[in-house]
């Protein structure tokens, strides 16, 4: 009876990879449809100036944007722009993720330094980044340090609670199997604890980045002098609204493109834990 039961578990081994090729392409088809969609919605609603509750009358249509954003991009001060944010963001994140994650590991694990930095923490940490603009532009020589200040600010929190966080769950049995073995801090450190939280550390890595984009682009409409966010508001203060849009959609790439760059990274940095697929099969 088992043996005839071999062949058709092994066939359905031997196909799984070619439906769940079929399947990831089905799925990315439907992102796009649905995207696509989105976009011929906004033209049909503004080409035909739909006005219900919402005044779709007043907004350019796809082709304005689309005409807007080719001209746009012939320019050397949208790159100049994109440059001067992606700048601001990668220095601010790149700093927040450095501190926030030794930060929240030494919050995980020291007692002192919980007593001593935790309620500072807590203190500040409800405070919203971009409530800080008037300190910063107080407290910096320069606009610039100030943005990154704020950009750091905003994404510093995320990482560091997530980090913390991710400490405090590691189960006591694997640093206890690592003491058992003669390893000392640094051997815990490095083989229990900065595996242990990657998981958790990538999850605040995005809603970092995330919460940065919108700080970064705030900050730049209110004291930047270039960058996405300051180009956005002058559009707007022209009443230039395709190049608002322009904005829009240039913010929205840049967002998606950096969260997508750290989600690749932490799947290539976990890639040894289990995924859906294998726990299903």
């Amino acid at each position: 009876m088992t043996a005839l039961l071999d062949p058709p578990q092994t066939a359905g081994e031997q196909v799984r990879p070619e439906r769940q090729s079929v399947g990831v392409w089905r799925h990315r088809l439907i992102r796009v449809a649905s995207v696509l969609a989105a976009i011929g919605l906004w033209e049909l609603l503004t080409a035909n100036g739909v006005r219900l509750w919402l005044r779709f009358d007043t907004l350019p249509t796809v082709t304005e944007i689309a005409a807007a954003l080719a001209t746009r991009i012939g320019t050397g001060e949208y790159w100049l722009d994109l440059g001067q944010s992606l700048l601001r963001i990668l220095t601010g994140f790149g700093l927040a993720a450095l501190i926030g994650v030794v930060t929240g590991i030494m919050l995980g694990r020291s007692r002192l330094f919980g007593d001593v930095f935790g309620p500072l923490t807590e203190l500040v940490r409800p405070i919203p980044a971009i409530a800080v603009v008037p300190v910063a532009i107080l407290l910096f020589p320069s606009d610039e340090a100030g943005i990154v200040s704020i950009t750091f600010l905003a994404a510093y929190f995320p990482i560091m609670v997530s980090t913390r966080h991710a400490v405090r769950a590691l189960p006591t049995i694997w640093e206890d199997s690592v003491r058992t073995l003669g390893g000392g801090r640094l051997d815990v450190l490095r083989q229990v604890v900065l595996p242990g939280i990657l998981p958790g550390l990538f999850g605040g890595l995005s809603v970092g980045m995330g919460v940065a984009w919108i700080c970064v682009i705030s900050a730049e409409m209110i004291s930047g002098r270039l960058g996405v966010g300051y180009s956005t508001w002058q559009a707007y203060t022209v009443l230039d609204y395709p190049g608002v849009f322009v904005g829009i959609i240039t913010i929205g790439v840049l967002g998606f493109s950096t969260a997508a760059a750290i989600e690749l990274i932490g799947r290539r940095a976990t890639r040894w834990l289990p995924r859906g697929e294998e726990t299903n099969r």
